[in-house]
């Protein structure tokens, strides 16, 4: 069943629980988040985020992901994540998104109040959830050579959010989720990330309550400390980079095994039961092993 960020979030965090956040640049990552889903009977997230609109238009997969999501038998969050611009926005409310993510994170405190303010309140009138940003989360980047740029920690640490901006923001926007930084990056890490767990318990602890903590790269951070974000206060978790990338490796090690006597559609559905099969334990560690 198709439903928005609110309800999910507010029992994940009754429950101590988080939900992650798949997202999905073609429809086997879809489908493997949402089955995985609907065979735990537990709640998930699937998002299309703007940079991935390149590789797959929001009209090709939003329409299919959408109707996917309201035959399932779980509860299905369609996020638009890291809408940066207003035009894609639309298209996603367009398109039958159930949250959105409208980041300003790169503007000014006041203009990024402003922004989300005036658009949680619309959002709102249409039943839908908001997701912002404060503080500007860290991403892989290209080095002058078109290889990828590796952040350090002491990079990352520029980019923490204050906790009582975050408190400031929340009571004058409303929004449902607030993604903070405290040490994760969006794709692959340079060295082991030391997340800044005392930070979210601040952050929560400042904030009211019907705001809930987004962990965004949550994918190459262990489980002890991904417990400890978890117990500090984050409800929702981006989930992306190595579970796609362990998909990738499944099915290359599929190819050396058989020479690469594979149909391409036996190597998508590959790909498919290992992204699945990756979902299922993420949504069941996440919720600390429980079915």
């Amino acid at each position: 069943m198709l439903v928005n960020l609110q309800n999910i979030l507010k029992e994940a965090e009754e429950g101590g629980y988080a939900v992650p956040c798949f997202n999905v640049p073609n429809f086997e990552m879809a489908r493997a988040a949402v089955d995985a889903a609907s065979e735990l009977s537990v709640p998930v997230i699937i998002g299309h985020v703007q940079v991935h609109d390149g590789l797959i238009p929001i009209e090709n997969i939003g329409p299919q992901t959408v109707e996917y999501a309201k035959r399932a038998s779980a509860p299905v969050c369609v996020h638009l994540d890291h809408g940066i611009d207003m035009s894609f926005v639309m298209r996603g409310i367009r398109y039958g998104y159930s949250s959105i993510m409208y980041d300003c994170s790169d503007l000014p405190f006041e203009e990024n109040v402003t922004r989300i303010r005036e658009f949680t309140e619309a959002a709102h009138e249409m039943g839908l959830s908001v997701e912002a940003e404060l503080g500007t989360m860290s991403s892989t980047a290209e080095d002058s050579h078109g290889g990828p740029r590796l952040l350090g920690r002491d990079e990352i640490k520029k980019t923490f959010t204050d906790p009582d901006m975050a408190a400031e923001f929340a009571e004058r926007t409303g929004v449902d989720a607030l993604a903070v930084c405290f040490g994760t990056v969006h794709g692959i890490y340079a060295e082991e990330p030391m997340l800044d767990i005392a930070r979210v318990r601040e952050i929560r602890s400042k904030m009211p309550k019907s705001t809930r903590l987004v962990m965004h790269g949550g994918s190459g951070v262990d489980q002890e400390q991904v417990a400890e974000a978890i117990k500090a206060g984050i409800t929702k978790i981006n989930y992306h980079s190595y579970w796609s990338k362990a998909a990738s490796m499944h099915v290359y090690e599929k190819l050396k095994e058989t020479q690469g006597d594979m149909f391409y559609h036996e190597v998508q559905e590959e790909a498919y039961r290992k992204l699945k099969e990756d979902a299922k334990e993420v949504l069941l560690r996440f919720r600390g092993g429980r079915d």
